[in-house]
């Protein structure tokens, strides 16, 4: 069976193409989420083994989520997404314990790669 990952990002164009990569390499996307509030619900309904978080989003951004996710689990495992020049950004997220970054847009083997090396 598959790894079970939460897609998040406020862009329905990139929830699909993200999806589309991880299902094309054998994971499940138990969820989608469009916002931090979104996807915090969607993690505490699901569960899931891992998290794609997109950084910049409305309503609550990705590190706010990702700060609140890590509360409610902090063994949670989150892959921060970011667009080019967000590198202040990222390092906030890493500090918050996020444990990898992809750049959009996205290039599947980077992605494969970041969930393979998070989940172990």
């Amino acid at each position: 069976m598959g790894k079970r990952i939460l897609v998040v990002d406020d862009a329905a164009f990139m929830r699909m193409m993200i999806k589309d990569i991880l299902t094309k390499n054998g994971f499940e996307v138990v969820a989608e989420a469009a916002d931090g509030f979104q996807a915090i619900e969607k993690y505490k309904e699901f569960h899931p083994d891992l998290v794609t978080m997109d950084i910049t989003m409305p309503e609550m951004d990705g590190i706010t989520s990702l700060k609140e996710i890590k509360k409610l689990n902090p063994n949670a495992k989150v892959i921060m997404c970011s667009a080019m020049g967000q590198q202040a950004m990222v390092i906030d997220a890493i500090q918050a314990g996020a444990k990898d970054f992809i750049v959009k847009p996205f290039q599947a083997d980077r992605v494969i790669e970041a969930i393979s090396k998070t989940l172990g």
